[in-house]
């Protein structure tokens, strides 16, 4: 089964309020299952393409680089912003890491200390200000800063999942 594309993906938000915790809980995690996922690969299959697609740990990287964005949502929220920074639709960043370039080790690395920045600055937000709300640029929709949360660990998750599946593909590949 093919992983659904992220940009295709609709959301609505109507969780409530008081799941905050259980999201961050969810984004504190993402780290362990990221390495728990990756561990024991030989290098040769986390930076092997499949045609034009990121590598599996090119995915990884892009995790790396979008934490950098989520941050600055946060900031827009607690500016009042009507409407919360763009994505770099091209993804440029990721391609100019060369993370294929990189050991797994720093990526991991990486990952964990940004994630960890990213959830502590969410875990200092009051009840009152997780229900902030600004206007998403990509889904045209409002946004609160638990919707926020939720969207980055369904990205997570997302690409997760395309690793997984192109770690089968490859796996797949290398069977006689």
């Amino acid at each position: 089964m093919n992983v659904a594309r992220w940009v295709e993906r609709k959301f609505e938000f109507t969780m409530s309020a008081s799941l905050f915790p259980v999201v961050v809980e969810r984004l504190r995690g993402t780290p362990a299952r990221l390495e728990d996922k990756l561990k024991g690969i030989p290098p040769e299959i986390l930076t092997r393409r499949d045609g034009d697609r990121w590598s599996i740990q090119e995915h990884a990287g892009h995790l790396i680089d979008l934490d950098q964005l989520h941050r600055g949502r946060l900031d827009d929220f607690a500016a009042g912003a009507p409407t919360l920074r763009a994505w770099d639709v091209t993804n440029r960043r990721t391609y100019e890491e060369n993370y294929n370039a990189k050991a797994l080790v720093e990526i991991l690395r990486a990952f964990r200390e940004q994630r960890g920045t990213f959830v502590e600055r969410l875990g200092g937000w009051k009840d009152e200000d997780v229900v902030r709300t600004a206007i998403h640029p990509r889904l045209q929709q409002p946004m609160r800063v638990i919707d926020m949360a939720y969207f980055v660990a369904e990205h997570d998750d997302h690409h997760l999942a395309v690793m997984s599946e192109l770690l089968l593909r490859l796996k797949a590949r290398a069977t006689p």
